[in-house]
């Protein structure tokens, strides 16, 4: 059987920015907080958020570079029934996050051409991204990552526009938003949490990677530099321009590419979000079809689900599997997926936080060729800033419905689901 291709340097920045970020769409929540707010957001959340997990993850990615990722650290860590737990909320995390990008891209779709802003769209457009990534991620692990770059350059350019057109039309002040009530503002670090999220989801990939114990710690560290730069640039163009952010919801880029560049920019913006969509949603399926193929391997779910293509690698069968399951999950709202997304994504990372301090102690001599400075100690209050941000998330799916239950409730059955499906495959 040939070798399939390894993933590179920068494909691996490339499918990392899409996996977290593919630009400052879905941003716009956090602006109509006031652009002050929403750069202090955009700055200080990568401090509290993003760089404590992209150490866990070069720590951990670089010594246990494994398919599977963080499924492999914490059964390591902390044994098969965390493991699968781990495993149990990546996946159900994915179901809401997948969704996010078709409604996100039919949301701008919707600014330039109304009729096509409805559910009936949303489900149209998210079937057909699905497919398309879907065919993509077929062809292998380097064809999604060599994809990528050239994506993340078509994503970014509008926005690079933008910023000069908005620089040109400068003000001299920023304008000024009506103070956000609490409520608002609880929404829009939500907003900011799910834009800097998703750092170890490239983990999934390890064995794909060339030199993962070198590669994977600086294409992490790089990537966190990327992203803050591509949202604070058009945040702060569009304040200097005087663009007013009160009331801006998912979609307000189109609105502000108008005012400051015309119509063609407004479409140029909504071509990017199109890209931006297909682009996150094709790097995150090739991180999560990697779950079910390892659980697969592992005797956890059907053996068909472990199956390969012997040219690129692709676990075929899950990729098939996991687009039929995000296909079924097009209906909901933009905010409340994301914070369903980061409810389960969050206990997910908990679990990872763990497993990096239970490794530090259990294995002290495991080969670490990039290693957080500091001991065990050092290590376990790397995760106290992202706990923090956790609990005001927590706090805001009590006040957000799905039918008749809050999202913290749903979110609550859907863990609680996990260890009762683990007794249920053991009991077999």
């Amino acid at each position: 059987m040939t070798k399939p291709k390894q993933v590179g340097l920068w494909p691996l920045i490339a499918s990392t920015f899409f996996m977290v970020s593919g630009g400052a769409y879905g941003l716009e929540e956090l602006v109509a907080c006031g652009y002050g707010v929403a750069i202090a957001a955009i700055l200080v959340t990568p401090l509290v958020w993003s760089v404590p997990t992209a150490l866990m993850v070069g720590e951990l990615a670089s010594a246990l570079p494994r398919e599977g990722g963080y499924y492999a650290w914490v059964r390591r860590a902390l044994g098969p029934f965390w493991g699968f737990q781990e495993a149990w909320l990546s996946l159900v995390a994915s179901v809401f996050d997948m969704a996010i990008y078709p409604t996100l891209f039919t949301l701008y779709l919707g600014r330039v051409a109304p009729p096509l802003s409805g559910t009936a769209s949303a489900v149209t457009v998210g079937v057909a991204i699905i497919a398309a990534s879907a065919a993509w991620n077929l062809r292998g692990a380097a064809t999604v990552g060599a994809g990528s770059v050239g994506l993340g350059v078509v994503v970014s350019a509008p926005f690079v526009v933008l910023t000069v057109a908005s620089l040109a039309h400068a003000r001299g002040a920023p304008a000024a938003a009506p103070e956000a009530p609490q409520a608002a503002l609880s929404a829009g670090l939500v907003v900011a949490m799910w834009n800097y999220m998703g750092w170890d989801n490239v983990s999934t990939i390890a064995e794909e990677v060339a030199r993962p114990e070198r590669t994977y710690p600086i294409a992490v560290l790089a990537t966190v530099g990327l992203v803050t730069l591509s949202y604070l640039l058009p945040v702060c163009s569009a304040g200097v321009a005087g663009v007013d952010p009160s009331g801006w919801t998912t979609g307000a880029w189109v609105t502000a590419a108008r005012l400051t560049g015309g119509d063609w920019l407004a479409w140029a913006v909504v071509l990017g979000a199109t890209v931006c969509g297909v682009g996150m949603f094709n790097a995150l399926l090739l991180s999560y079809s990697r779950l079910p193929a390892v659980l697969a391997e592992d005797g956890y779910l059907p053996s068909f689900l472990a199956r390969r293509d012997p040219r690129g690698g692709a676990p075929q069968a899950s990729i098939v599997a996991c687009a039929l399951m995000y296909a079924a999950c097009l209906s909901l709202g933009f905010r409340r997926l994301v914070e369903l997304d980061i409810l389960l994504y969050g206990a997910s990372l908990v679990l990872e936080f763990v497993a990096l301090v239970a490794l530090r102690v259990r294995e002290p001599g495991l080969p670490r060729p990039f290693k957080v400075p500091g001991g065990a100690a050092f290590a376990a209050m790397l995760g106290v800033g992202p706990a923090l941000l956790l609990g005001v998330a927590l706090w805001r799916c009590e006040h957000e419905r799905v039918g008749p239950v809050s999202s913290l409730t749903l979110g609550a059955l859907l863990v609680a689901l996990g260890p009762v499906l683990y007794a249920a495959r053991r009991a077999r």
